[in-house]
């Protein structure tokens, strides 16, 4: 299998590892908002993740910041509507 170097591929394949990571862990999702560590709760599922991008995309995608973006669009933003101190 070739390594994606589409920026747009790259983007749709960095939100939806971080989609399943969210879909997956839930209720970490929901703890993590409101006890502002959800980095912390996700860290290795998220570097899971981070990894599996870096593995199917070329060098220069792997090294960009496509996976942070994704992770702050899909992790953080959905999970606005939940109760915390941190909005």
């Amino acid at each position: 299998m070739s390594l994606i170097e589409n920026q747009d591929q790259a983007r749709r394949l960095a939100r939806a590892i971080v989609s399943d990571v969210a879909m997956y862990n839930r209720e970490k999702v929901e703890q993590g908002i409101k006890e502002d560590n959800i980095f912390e709760l996700l860290n290795e599922q998220l570097a899971e993740g981070r990894e599996h991008f870096q593995s199917r995309v070329s060098k220069e995608l792997a090294e960009s910041n496509i996976f942070d973006i994704a992770v702050v669009d899909v992790l953080i933003k959905r999970a606005g509507k939940i109760e915390s101190n941190i909005w």
